[in-house]
């Protein structure tokens, strides 16, 4: 039994394990890394197609985001996840796919113009929605048999829509050994979706450590401070702008917007509109109520028991096309818009932006962390302008960030959690953290509450029987130019690819007949002869 740690490792971004046990390898997430590199990630060890499982913990990109590469590179086992979760990734699956696509023609007609070398995108449409057709949606708490030796659980972890934090068994022989995968442990008493669950015991766990090193502090008053912020706008004319993530914080903001509107909170603007200008937002909205039974927790569901929609309300509009989307500031009366992406960094949110910055009356409200080297980091701190569409704008609206809002648990959220085990685990892993945060954590753990903890690093192994490291893994750092440089795929990768695949589509020929076998070897054959001078 062995477990190496591939992504997230002293890094927040990019969740991958592997565990090996009773001849299977099996992977904890596939997830896109975003960002800066701090530390060179480990490839997946075996061929993509020599994968036999994957194990989501949710839909997010950095843990889902890469799927669609795995299955482009051969992988065809199932995919295991939540219900809720497959729902999700069906749409932002496809949603990351459409970006890699767009990048790459956006990249190689600027290269046409310089004479650069063609930019391959990591995958394209047609192998997210193979990775989408793996997909096997389990419900939380159901024990499911993956094979022989092997079996999975998901539970409520409160971090997303579906998001669950995975309870694998494994057994070889006499050995009986349970990992616990924590996935993104969710903040407490949010909207919507339940509080994380507990789980009563492990061996090991893996653990994630985001907020490893800080409070949230007090909890506000979310709906008081939304109804200051949209009446003040609207009494002096303007419109309310919110970059909000599609998925999850949006949801949560027309949960707030609804009781603002139930309540008739806003004097003089009663019927004020509300436009969500985002079709990935859309579709997940769908998705939520889609999930609502199994998903939402038991204040909003005594919303729907009573027949209220709580993220619905008179006034919401839904704009999917581009002539809907510009429509919207064409509209003189005061309003409130959410749109992505939460960080401004792409999407409709930035034509609003265009639209609204300039405007003393409007306010430019922010909901969501905004990273480094973001244009919302850069419009949070202060900045007099910026360039939109080639056009420099002057920033003359009113900026506010409504702090407390998080998804993930603080360290006291995740102390709680991991202080929830009736008996102390074998041995807690910390990942998904900053640098220092997953070693600071770590040591936490060791120090108030006497758990045995590593931080390990991309590349390191450990064996599961013997609790040994067997790899450290990669501890040298990444230089800053070569940790800020964008991964790209060439025109070799594909080449690459295509032969994986290749070997994926051999490895299942095993038991055709000798007709059908000889046929294909003397197709490979002769291909090889082609190209082999």
């Amino acid at each position: 039994m062995k477990l190496t740690f591939l992504g997230a490792a002293h890094e927040v971004t990019g969740s991958c394990h592997m565990i090996e046990s009773c001849g299977k390898y099996m992977l904890v997430d596939c997830g896109m890394e975003q960002g800066p590199d701090i530390y060179e990630n480990q490839e997946i060890p075996v061929e993509a197609s020599r994968i036999d499982y994957v194990f989501l913990t949710h839909a997010h990109i950095d843990h889902s985001g890469l799927l669609p590469l795995l299955y482009k590179r051969g992988f065809r086992g199932p995919i295991y996840t939540t219900c809720a979760t497959r729902d999700l990734c069906e749409i932002m699956l496809r949603d990351s796919a459409h970006i890699q696509m767009f990048e790459a023609e956006w990249r190689n007609r600027k290269a046409k113009r310089n004479g650069g070398e063609e930019y391959v995108p990591l995958y394209d449409m047609e192998a997210a929605d193979g990775a989408i057709k793996l997909l096997v949606g389990c419900n939380y708490e159901d024990t499911v048999n993956v094979t022989e030796g092997v079996k999975i659980r998901f539970t409520d972890v409160g971090h997303l829509l579906g998001s669950a934090c995975i309870e694998v068994w494994l057994e070889e022989g006499e050995e009986k050994k349970k990992l616990v995968f924590s996935g993104d442990i969710g903040n407490t008493d949010q909207p919507i979706i339940k509080d994380p669950c507990r789980i009563a015991q492990a061996d090991y766990v893996v653990m994630e450590s985001t907020y490893g090193d800080r409070t949230h502090g007090e909890k506000p008053d979310y709906v008081e401070e939304l109804t200051r912020i949209i009446q003040s706008t609207f009494d002096r004319g303007g419109n309310v702008v919110i970059p909000s993530f599609a998925v999850g914080r949006t949801q949560e903001m027309l949960y707030f917007l609804r009781q603002i509107k139930m309540e008739k909170r806003i004097r003089g603007h009663e019927d004020f509109k509300v436009y969500v200008d985002s079709p990935l937002a859309v579709q997940a909205t769908t998705v939520f109520n889609k999930n609502q039974y199994s998903c939402f927790d038991e204040e909003t569901m005594e919303l729907v028991n009573k027949g209220i929609n709580p993220i619905a309300f008179p006034g919401l509009s839904l704009s999917i096309t581009s002539d809907e989307s510009k429509a919207i500031n064409f509209d003189s009366e005061p309003k409130v818009i959410l749109s992505a992406s939460g960080m401004c960094e792409a999407g409709r949110i930035r034509h609003h932006l265009k639209h609204n910055l300039w405007r003393e009356d409007s306010t430019v409200l922010f909901v969501g962390y905004q990273a480094v080297g973001t244009l919302g980091r850069a419009i949070v701190e202060g900045a007099k302008e910026v360039k939109l569409f080639g056009e420099t704008i002057e920033v003359r609206a009113r900026i506010q960030v409504m702090a407390g809002i998080s998804g993930h648990a603080d360290k006291q959220g995740l102390t709680d959690w991991i202080n929830g085990f009736e008996t102390k685990p074998r041995r807690v892993f910390i990942v998904h953290g900053d640098d220092k945060v997953c070693d600071s954590y770590a040591e936490y753990l060791r120090d108030a509450f006497g758990f045995v903890t590593e931080a390990p690093y991309s590349g390191g192994s450990y064996d599961l029987l013997t609790d040994t490291c067997l790899e450290v893994g990669n501890t040298v750092r990444l230089e800053k130019t070569k940790a800020l440089a964008k991964k790209r795929s060439t025109v070799y990768d594909r080449l690459v690819e295509a032969g994986q695949r290749l070997l994926a589509v051999i490895r299942r020929m095993e038991g055709r007949t000798n007709k059908e076998l000889a046929r294909f070897a003397d197709q490979i054959n002769a291909l090889c002869e082609k190209w082999d001078d």
